[in-house]
C-alpha cells in the first residue's frame, strides 16, 4: 500500500494537486503499480495532516484521470494501461524540464552553457 509519509507539501502549488502528483510519480517510479490498493481518504489526511476534504478533492482528479478507480466498499486502487504510463512519463517529464528551464532563464543562462552544462553532468554518472 502507497504510503503518503514521504510526500512533503509545498506552499507553491494546490495540496490536492501535489498529492495527486505524488501518486503519479510513485507509478513513474514503478513503486506504485495496477491493482495496487490505495489507502483511505481519511488515512491519507491523516499522514498527511491535511483536511479529509483535500484528499477527496484529489481523489477525484486521480479517478477524472484514469489512474485511479474506486468501487464502493473496495476502496481506491491504481489503474495503469500503457497509455497512462505513457501520458504520466511525458507529463512529468515535461513539467521537470520546464522548471529546470524556468530557473536557467531566471539567473540569465545562455541555451549554450546550459547545454554544455548537461552534457558535460551527464558524462560524470
Amino acid at each position: 500500500m502507497l504510503n503518503f509519509y514521504e510526500l512533503k507539501l509545498n506552499n507553491k502549488e494546490p495540496v490536492y494537486i501535489q498529492t495527486a502528483m505524488y501518486v503519479k510519480r510513485q507509478i513513474l517510479l514503478k513503486r506504485a503499480v495496477s491493482g495496487d490498493k490505495l489507502p483511505s481518504r481519511r488515512e491519507i489526511a491523516a499522514q498527511l495532516n491535511i483536511n479529509p476534504n483535500t484528499v477527496q478533492k484529489a481523489f477525484k482528479l486521480m479517478e477524472e484521470e484514469g489512474y485511479v478507480h474506486t468501487s464502493g466498499n473496495q476502496g481506491s486502487v491504481i489503474f495503469v494501461d500503457e497509455a497512462i504510463l505513457t501520458r504520466i512519463e511525458e507529463e512529468l517529464t515535461q513539467e521537470m524540464v520546464k522548471e529546470f528551464i524556468d530557473s536557467a532563464k531566471e539567473i540569465n543562462l545562455s541555451f549554450k552553457k546550459v547545454v554544455d552544462l548537461i552534457s558535460e553532468l551527464w558524462e560524470q554518472d
